[in-house]
């Protein structure tokens, strides 16, 4: 079978940095690739050299006559005052096909993104849908090859699933092969058929694995195991080699000598293994708590927002407690960054207030938060400043570590220092901001989208680290195989005022399907309602009406203790450990509050009947 594109030897460098070196590379029909790799390592270059973009300092790029290959840039390139139908149409420009065709192709893969208004502008999308754009612009030529740079960043769950169906259905626009480049693992999982990880630590400059991500992480190990077993020979060999050198000079003969060079030749190939292990290191990264033992963090009740005129959540309550994890999820512009951006100015004199509704902090608390935004990095200062403000040293947990160390705990190298923050990569400004919060004792960590340009080591780290921070957690995150690992409850924005708990993210994607399947059959989406009242004369109840008021004050101090009761175990460190149980009683302790606000409901209509009151 004859490949429809591929490279041999291909090395790039910026100055005295190497990107990558001697990678081989082959595509078939049929193949959908996922490319990854440390940040810095050169995928973003890969891709523009494969698709004709930018040379390469050497090697070479085979490709079929009249190959046509479909780019997706990390920057969109759109026309900003035109409409989505718009830019696509100019984007058929050039094409051999007529204005049928050309109608037919862009209306055909503008329905299949869901588009509302086709004809909206550009200007006013949100992130999610300009990408979802961008994918439609780099398909309406109907490539041979996608070739896409991180295509989920941008993108809610919602737009990220849609890819994955774009990408596991055979349509007419449909690639004969996919080349991306994704840190998101679950999305990995879900579409690649061959992983390529390209880093230095490989002497091939890339590991190629057939198979899904799991099966790429499982022959990694395998092959990480074999490079350690190998070290070891080889430093047991050069040991005896030594140790024959140093018995003197008996035997100076050349084939003596051969084995002096033998030797060298030993030393030299077991420190290349070694400094290719050592590079197998990962970040290091270690949130800092404040070691409080209190059992309420923060209260909210009854929070309410709105923008514009629109509701973007209402009557919410929500309770920080020590291990507690929440992940917040819905589309984008459903309020999450929203309720982050509520919750961080509880400690602060300004920032954004609720529309309605009271929190309620402990003495003292400690919130820290990561803005996806990145506002708190300036641009034109040096890598040194960024991580070091004060000095050339840090405190972190009680100690002093000068700057060179602390910037090689990110994967930061000595001769990065004093390179502007604007001139690093998207996964490196993110080091930057995690390191910060890393400084900063929390009883409560606020993270909005922490995730964006990491690359795998680091994502795999501040996994790790999330799930041992004692404290309490409010994560957004567009990555569900994190919000799976990490998060022990959910809250889910429905975009339209409504915010409901959920016990997991399937559960979550479960209802939104369901009311997706309501609206298809032209239902309203159902929702619990309070059974009516049976009205009763004025200033007279019914028989059975009067014998529910009277019994009612005894089943609310019930439910209030029962409350009270499923509060206490909630705090019990032997229950926050075991994050099944909490969720058990935390969904009780949830029943129970809606059941104590329906007696206290119908209380009030039977007290209105008792008073005439109808």
């Amino acid at each position: 079978m004859c490949a429809l594109l591929s490279c041999q030897g291909l090395t790039k460098a910026f100055g005295a940095q190497v990107l990558f070196s001697g990678v081989t590379l082959v595509i078939n029909s049929g193949d959908i690739v996922g490319l990854i790799g440390p940040n810095g390592s050169g995928k973003s270059t890969l891709l523009k050299i494969l698709c004709g973009l930018e040379p390469a300092d050497s090697g070479t790029v085979f490709t079929q006559k009249l190959l046509r290959i479909g780019y997706l840039s990390q920057q969109d390139i759109l026309v900003e005052e035109a409409g989505c139908a718009g830019n696509l149409h100019a984007a058929c420009e050039g094409l051999d096909i007529d204005e049928t065709e050309r109608y037919n192709r862009v209306n055909a893969l503008l329905s299949q993104a869901r588009f509302p208004d086709p004809q909206q502008p550009v200007r006013l999308l949100s992130g999610g849908w300009r990408k979802r754009l961008a994918v439609c612009r780099a398909l309406v030529n109907r490539p041979d090859i996608l070739v896409m740079d991180e295509p989920t960043n941008h993108l809610d769950i919602e737009g990220i699933l849609w890819l994955e169906r774009l990408l596991g259905v055979a349509l007419p626009e449909s690639p004969a092969a996919v080349l991306m480049v994704s840190h998101d693992r679950r999305f990995l999982e879900n579409t690649v058929n061959r992983v390529v990880e390209l880093a230095p630590v490989y002497p091939e400059g890339s590991f190629q694995v057939r198979g899904g991500y799991a099966d790429f992480l499982e022959k990694k190990t395998d092959y990480l195991l074999q490079r350690q077993n190998l070290e070891e020979r080889l430093a047991n060999k050069v040991r005896r080699e030594t140790e024959w050198l140093r018995r003197g000079p008996k035997a100076r003969t050349t084939k003596a000598r051969y084995r002096i060079e033998e030797a060298g030749r030993l030393q030299d190939e077991l420190g290349e293994i070694r400094e290719r292990n050592r590079a197998l290191s990962q970040v290091g990264i270690t949130f800092d708590a404040t070691g409080r033992k209190t059992k309420k963090l923060l209260t909210a009740t009854g929070l309410e927002k709105g923008f514009n005129g629109q509701t973007l959540f209402t009557d919410l309550d929500i309770d920080l407690t020590p291990g507690l994890r929440l992940g917040l999820l819905g589309r984008n512009g459903s309020g999450k960054s929203t309720l982050m951006r509520i919750l961080a100015s509880t400690t602060r004199r300004s920032g954004l207030l609720p529309d309605a509704g009271a929190i309620a902090m402990a003495d003292g608390l400690r919130v820290v938060s990561f803005d996806q935004r990145r506002h708190a990095l300036d641009p034109d200062a040096t890598l040194r400043r960024a991580l070091a403000p004060e000095g050339d040293s840090v405190i972190y947990q009680g100690q002093s570590l000068h700057v060179v160390t602390w910037a090689k705990r990110f994967l930061f190298r000595t001769d990065q220092l004093e390179t502007p923050v604007y001139r690093l990569s998207g996964g490196e400004q993110a080091r930057i901001l995690i390191a910060r919060l890393m400084l900063q004792p929390a009883d409560v960590l606020l993270l909005d989208e922490p995730t964006n340009d990491l690359d795998i080591p680091s994502l795999d780290v501040l996994e790790e680290s999330l799930g041992e921070f004692p404290g309490a957690l409010v994560l957004v995150t567009h990555d569900r195989f994190l919000l799976d690992r990490v998060c022990n409850l959910v809250l889910g924005f429905d975009g339209a005022g409504r915010a409901e708990y959920f016990a997991d993210y399937d559960q979550w994607l479960a209802m939104l399907e369901e009311r997706e399947r309501q609206a298809a059959a032209g239902k309203e989406p159902q929702t619990r309602e309070k059974p009516a009242a049976k009205l009763a004369k004025p200033g007279r109840l019914s028989y059975m009406d009067q014998r529910e008021y009277d019994q009612m004050e005894e089943k609310i101090l019930a439910a209030e203790a029962r409350l009270g009761e499923l509060e206490a175990l909630m705090a019990a460190p032997e229950v926050m450990a075991n994050p099944a149980q909490l969720q058990r009683y935390w969904q009780e302790q949830q029943e129970m509050q809606g059941k104590t606000e329906r007696l206290y409901d119908r209380w009030s209509e039977l007290e209105q009947l008792r008073q005439g009151n109808t």
